[in-house]
């Protein structure tokens, strides 16, 4: 029973957000999908904890494909970065701030980066290229995804001064025009650095705001040093270059784990978990 501990502590949180967003905001919708969204979530920890290998691109799918065709393409609803920015500046409490609230800035206080490694949509396509292990350095070049992030909050913040007419009709073309964007940047740079989440280290703007609360998330790798044997397999599977054979929260790269737990199943002598 207490394998089926976590996904179902899990699900609960979730559907506490469900019902109380479906309340607060007198909409069913909103119990709908965190609903469908916690109940994905839940069965790929469940299959996880069953040692089934596909678990964690079934939740990739599953909840990234819902995100990306259903909320982005036929709602029509921008659910990257732009689309919190535009909702904010309107002062609505509603969609991408709402998705940004939950999953990307207090969410990972609970669940760190599992939001990159269960539900991005960008991802869930790129982890499907060959390079599942990065074969060289990390490049210093982070400080990219801090220019992005200052360029997509411009960007909107440019529509608004400038009084754009039919806004809601230009952030759905941002939404195209952005994944199309990210997706064939995220592809020549696995293919230029042998590395599926380069996009991700490098490139990804939603990173500024996970890393911060990542830093003390309840959910994460602990290694037991004692038993570590520094054999460094833990290090060569990881695809975000973490740190995980040290337990100390400034471990390198601490921050940027998304609880692929590659690295635990690596571990020869079970130091991780």
């Amino acid at each position: 029973m207490r394998k089926h501990l976590p996904p179902a502590l899990l699900f609960v949180l979730f559907e506490a957000i469900a019902v109380f967003l479906w309340l607060v905001k007198d909409n069913l919708f909103y119990l709908m999908n965190f609903t469908y969204i916690g109940g994905c979530v839940t069965v790929g920890l469940a299959l996880f904890t069953n040692g089934k290998s596909y678990a964690r691109h079934f939740t990739q799918f599953a909840v990234g494909s819902y995100m990306l065709v259903f909320l982005g393409l036929i709602c029509r609803e921008n659910m990257q970065i732009e689309g919190f920015w535009y909702f904010l500046f309107l002062g609505v409490f509603e969609a991408a701030v709402i998705h940004y609230v939950v999953a990307k800035i207090f969410g990972p206080l609970a669940f760190g980066r599992g939001w990159c490694g269960y539900a991005c949509w960008t991802a869930m396509v790129l982890d499907f290229l060959p390079y599942k292990q990065p074969r060289q350095p990390r490049k210093k070049i982070g400080f990219i995804r801090y220019i992005v992030f200052a360029l997509s909050f411009a960007a909107v913040s440019g529509l608004f001064l400038t009084k754009a007419i039919d806004l809601e009709k230009v952030m759905f073309w941002m939404f195209i025009a952005g994944n199309l964007f990210y997706y064939a940047v995220g592809i020549v740079l696995a293919c230029a650095f042998q590395d599926n989440r380069a996009f991700c280290k490098y490139i990804c703007p939603i990173t500024v705001v996970l890393k911060p609360m990542s830093y003390y998330s309840l959910l994460r790798i602990h290694c037991d040093e004692q038993r570590c044997v520094q054999c460094g397999k833990c290090l060569s599977v990881c695809p975000m270059n973490v740190e995980v054979n040290q337990e100390r929260r400034g471990r390198e790269n601490g921050t940027e784990c998304i609880l692929c737990y590659e690295c635990v199943k690596a571990c020869p002598v079970k130091a991780l978990r």
